[in-house]
C-alpha cells in the first residue's frame, strides 16, 4: 500500500512538470510573434504636422531632442610670448576670461537682467552720440548739454552761496571759479529749461491772509513778524527781527516732493535762514544755514553752513537743498567731494535769524533759468579789461609743457562764456549781455607769448587754444568750443557788430577742415596734437572725448555744408562699434 502511494505521487508530479513546462513554450512562442528582432535601419523622418493637426491634437509638438553639452576643460593660454592665464576649452573653441579680455582690449561688459533673465552686454565703448535734432541755433539747446549735472560732478566742490555759481577743484581742492565750468553749469540748465516741462511751485507765508487758515509762521515772544508795504516788490513783504539769542522766527513747510528753495531776502543786520531737513538717515534731521558771511562752506554734526554774503539789498537765494546737503555732508580736504547715499526726505521748516525783510518763499521741483542767470551774471562781473576770465591756477597739461601760471586765458572757456552771454542777451534783450560777449573775442586776436588763445599751425592755420601752451597742443573739443562761441556771437550781432567774430569763426573753421585728419587714429581719435609738436606718444581720447568730438562735427555740419564733418562723424561713430580703417 505505501508503494502505491510513493508511486502515485511521483506519477503525478512528472504529469505536473510536463504541463508547467507546455504552458512556458506556448507563451514564448506567443511574445516571439509580438515583437520582430531585425536589424535596426536609418529610419525615415515623419512628416511635420499640421496646423489643424496640432489643434486636433490639442498639443504643441515635442520639442526636438537637446544637444549633447560639450564638457569643458581647463587650458593653458599663453599670450604673446609672455604671460600664461587659464582658460577654457570646449572642443574646438576655447574661452579666456573676460576679465582679462575686458582689461587687455579695454573694452566693457556687465550681467545684466533682462526680461527676467540674466544675460551679458558687452560694448566697444561706454559713451554715446546725441542726434542733431535740427539745425543748429543761439537760441537752442546747447549740445547735448540738457544732460548734463554740473554740480553734481566729485570736483564741483559746491555751488557758492555767494554768487551761484559752482566752484571747482578741478586741479586744487582749495576751491576756485573756473569759467569753463560756470558756463556748462549755466548752459546745462537753459538746455534743460526748453526741454523739460515747467517746474512744480508751491508759494508759502500767504496763509494768514485767509480767515479761518491756521498761521504757518511762528514767532517767539521776543521776536516779531509784521506785513508790510515795499514799493519795489509786488509780492507780500513781511519783516522780520530776532535777539541774538532766540529760537527764531520759523515757517512751516512740510514738503515731501521738491527740494529747490527759492525767497527774496534783504538783511539789515547780520542773519541766517535755515532750512530744516528730515534725511534717509535716522537721528536728528539735518539743517542748512545760509548765512550772511563770506564762509564758502562747513559742515559739523549735522549742520551745513554756507555764507551768502552781506545781502543788505533785494536779491534771490535760489538753492538745490539735495546738492547743498551732499556736497556738506561730502565735504572733504581732497580734489574730490566724498560720496555719500544721504538724500533729504522732507523740507520741514525754515528759521530766520537777525533783522531783515523776506518775501516770494517757494519750493519747486526745478529752478534752471535762476541757475543760467548765476552764470551769466557772474560773467558780468569777472570780465577783466582784456575781454577774458582769467584762470586763477595754475595748469601743467603734461611732461613737456611749459607749466600755465594763474591768469591764462582759454579759448573754450571764452567761447562757452560767449554762447551763454549771448543767450542772455535773447532771453532779456539787455544789450550789456552782447556788449560782454563781443568783448571776449579780444584774446582770439592775441597769441599765447601775448597772453591770449591764438596758435599757429605749420606757420599757416589759425588755432585758438583751449589750453595756450608752450608748445601748443591743438586740443580739438575745447578748439571747437571755441568756434560755436563765434558764431553765436556772428550770429546774433549782426553783419555790423558781429564782423570781427564772424572772421575770427571762418577762419578757425578752414583751419579744422585742413587739420581734421591729423585727430583720426583710424580706430579712434587723438585728444590733441602733442604727438607733433613734442614728438610723443598719441594722446588718444577717451570714449566720452571721443563721442564729444562726433557731437561737435554733428552740429558744424547742421551748419555748414562742407561734406568734411559729416563724412568723418559717420566713420567716428563705426570706432564705437569696433570699426577700423582698413590696412594695406
Amino acid at each position: 500500500m505505501r508503494c502505491l502511494v510513493a508511486r502515485v505521487n511521483h506519477k503525478t508530479l512528472i504529469v505536473i512538470c510536463a504541463v508547467f513546462a507546455l504552458i512556458t513554450v506556448l507563451l514564448w512562442n506567443k511574445c516571439s510573434s509580438d515583437v520582430a528582432f531585425h536589424t535596426p535601419t536609418k529610419p525615415h523622418p515623419e512628416p511635420a504636422p499640421t496646423l489643424e493637426e496640432e489643434e486636433d491634437n490639442g498639443q504643441l509638438p515635442e520639442a526636438p531632442p537637446v544637444a549633447r553639452e560639450v564638457p569643458y576643460e581647463q587650458i593653458d593660454c599663453l599670450i604673446n610670448e609672455d604671460v600664461t592665464i587659464k582658460g577654457r576649452r570646449e572642443g574646438n573653441e576655447v574661452y579666456l576670461p573676460f576679465s582679462w579680455v575686458e582689461k587687455y582690449f579695454d573694452v566693457y561688459g556687465r550681467l545684466v537682467q533682462y526680461e527676467g533673465m540674466e544675460r551679458f552686454e558687452f560694448s566697444h565703448s561706454y559713451s554715446r552720440v546725441y542726434a542733431q535734432r535740427e539745425p543748429y541755433h543761439p537760441d537752442g539747446v546747447f549740445m547735448s548739454f540738457e544732460g548734463y549735472n554740473v554740480e553734481v560732478r566729485d570736483r564741483v566742490k559746491c555751488i557758492s552761496g555767494v554768487e551761484g555759481v559752482p566752484i571747482s577743484t578741478q586741479w586744487g581742492p582749495q576751491g576756485y571759479f573756473y569759467p569753463i565750468q560756470i558756463a556748462q553749469y549755466g548752459l546745462s540748465h537753459y538746455s534743460k529749461n526748453l526741454t523739460e516741462k515747467p517746474p512744480d511751485i508751491k508759494t508759502y507765508g500767504l496763509v494768514e491772509e485767509r480767515d479761518g487758515s491756521p498761521n504757518p509762521w511762528t514767532v517767539p515772544r521776543s521776536c516779531s513778524l509784521s506785513k508790510v508795504h515795499d514799493p519795489g516788490n509786488s509780492a507780500t513783504v513781511h519783516q522780520f527781527s530776532t535777539p541774538d539769542i532766540s529760537e527764531g522766527v520759523s515757517l512751516t513747510l512740510d514738503n515731501s516732493k521738491d527740494f529747490v528753495m527759492s525767497i527774496n531776502l534783504k538783511f539789515t543786520s547780520n542773519g541766517s535762514v535755515s532750512v530744516v531737513l528730515e534725511t534717509t538717515e535716522k537721528g536728528p534731521p539735518y539743517v542748512i544755514h545760509y548765512v550772511t558771511s563770506s564762509l564758502l562752506i562747513s559742515f559739523k554734526d549735522r549742520q551745513v553752513t554756507y555764507g551768502i554774503g552781506p545781502r543788505t539789498a533785494w536779491s534771490t537765494l535760489s538753492r538745490d537743498l539735495v546738492t547743498d546737503l551732499r556736497k556738506g555732508v561730502g565735504l572733504s580736504n581732497t580734489k574730490v567731494v566724498k560720496a555719500t547715499r544721504i538724500m533729504p526726505r522732507r523740507v520741514v521748516h525754515l528759521e530766520l535769524h537777525g533783522s531783515g525783510f523776506i518775501s516770494n518763499i517757494t519750493i519747486s521741483s526745478t529752478a534752471h533759468m535762476a541757475a543760467f542767470f548765476a552764470a551769466s551774471d557772474w560773467f558780468l562781473r569777472n570780465q577783466d579789461e582784456r575781454g577774458g576770465w582769467p584762470i586763477k591756477v595754475a595748469r601743467k597739461l603734461g611732461e613737456g609743457f611749459r607749466t600755465l601760471e594763474p591768469g591764462w586765458y582759454s579759448a573754450m572757456a571764452q567761447g562757452q562764456a560767449m554762447s551763454t552771454l549771448v543767450r542772455a542777451y535773447l532771453i532779456t534783450h539787455d544789450p550789456v549781455y552782447l556788449s560782454a560777449a563781443m568783448r571776449a573775442t579780444a584774446p582770439f586776436k592775441r597769441t599765447s607769448e601775448q597772453r591770449g588763445v591764438k596758435a599757429l599751425f605749420m606757420n599757416k592755420y589759425d588755432w585758438y587754444e583751449e589750453y595756450p601752451t608752450t608748445p601748443s597742443s591743438f586740443v580739438l573739443n575745447g578748439f571747437i568750443y571755441s568756434l560755436i562761441g563765434l558764431f553765436d556771437v556772428a550770429e546774433v550781432a549782426g553783419d555790423k557788430f558781429g564782423r570781427e567774430a564772424g572772421i575770427l569763426f571762418s577762419r578757425g573753421l578752414e583751419s579744422l577742415k585742413a587739420m581734421l585728419p591729423l585727430f583720426d587714429t583710424g580706430s579712434g581719435t587723438v585728444y590733441d596734437l602733442r604727438h607733433f609738436t613734442l614728438g610723443v606718444a598719441p594722446n588718444l581720447a577717451r570714449w566720452d572725448y571721443h563721442t564729444t568730438h562726433i557731437n561737435q562735427l554733428q552740429l558744424l555740419a547742421s551748419i555748414d555744408s562742407t561734406p568734411i564733418f559729416r563724412d568723418y562723424a559717420r566713420r567716428w561713430k563705426t570706432y564705437l562699434k569696433g570699426g577700423r580703417a582698413k590696412h594695406n
